[in-house]
């Protein structure tokens, strides 16, 4: 499995779609994703004081874009989707407390 971070205001604003684009996708050409052992760094870094946060588990197979790992800025590699995420390829959305 495979994870975003989303704020809930966001998943909710694309709730009647089949397909979530986050704002990464129209300003760097893809949606981050982290592995299950990223998602703790992730959050600290970039997370801190953002209430509301849902945590979306996505099966890697079902996705219907392209996923590729790239390094980043610290040499570890991250899943990036380039494209819209399918919602059906989302197996669990939970809050993140």
């Amino acid at each position: 499995m495979i994870y975003h971070i989303v704020t809930k205001a966001d998943w909710e604003r694309q709730a009647d779609e089949a397909e979530y684009e986050a704002p990464s996708l129209r300003t760097e050409g893809f949606i981050h994703l982290s592995t299950k052992e990223q998602v703790a760094g992730v959050l600290e870094r970039y997370y801190q004081n953002v209430a509301d946060l849902l945590l979306l588990q996505i099966d890697p197979n079902k996705l219907m874009h392209n996923l590729r790992y790239e390094a980043a800025t610290n040499n570890e590699h991250f899943p990036h989707l380039y494209g819209k995420l399918n919602k059906d390829a989302v197996v669990m959305v939970e809050e993140i407390k």
